[in-house]
């Protein structure tokens, strides 16, 4: 956790200091692409057969994005990135930890507070895989979450929620429910039947 605290007090001083670097205000026409970069806390759970005891987990999200407005009459922007992401559940000593590499493909509607700040509510689907992680027992030990064959490793979910903008600084908190069962039930059928992820994302980042 304090590398974590590191990590986005890095991310923050960066990102301020680009921003006092910037001039002029900020502007929903300004150009039709635009790159940047987050990281912020997923805040995960797991819902279905395995969810019984297990409560939320803390995690780390972290990835580059892009954006591209699509309308020269609307400000309306379709973005995407790279991002690093770490799902699962937790109680006590038992925890399943599922980290995967997600592609989301968000639409975003910018609404303009002021020169320098805007609202931007966003929607779209996102595409993981599944790059490993650890289940834990007490009393049984550990092993691979995805290798145990308990978890499948393609995940595809739903994203949706709110950024704020202000002279390139960038805040967004939303949501994020699965689709997908990654229970592996054809290699074990009498274990989970059906478990989906879940998760808050709160992440720091600035536009570019």
């Amino acid at each position: 956790m304090k590398k974590f605290l590191m990590s986005i007090m890095a991310v923050l001083f960066a990102a301020n200091s680009f921003a006092q670097s910037t001039s002029g205000g900020f502007s929903l026409s300004e150009s039709s692409v635009y790159y940047g970069a987050r990281i912020g806390l997923n805040l995960s759970t797991l819902t279905g057969d395995v969810a019984d005891g297990l409560g939320m987990k803390a995690g780390l999200n972290v990835g580059p994005v892009i954006g591209l407005r699509l309308s020269d009459a609307t400000p309306v922007f379709l973005e995407s990135g790279l991002f690093f992401t770490m799902h699962g559940a937790k109680d006590g000593d038992n925890s399943v930890a599922l980290n995967y590499l997600k592609l989301p493909v968000l639409i975003k509607y910018g609404i303009q507070v002021s020169d320098q700040v805007a609202v931007l509510p966003f929607l779209g689907p996102t595409i993981g895989i599944g790059l490993g992680g650890q289940t834990k027992v007490a009393g049984v030990g550990s092993w691979d979450s995805f290798k145990s064959d308990r978890y499948s490793r393609p995940d595809v979910g739903i994203r949706f929620g709110c950024g704020a903008e202000w002279n390139h600084l960038y805040l967004e908190v939303g949501y994020e429910f699965g689709i997908t069962n990654i229970a592996d039930w054809k290699k074990n059928p009498t274990d989970y039947a059906s478990v989906h992820n879940g998760a808050l994302a709160i992440n720091f980042g600035v536009n570019f």
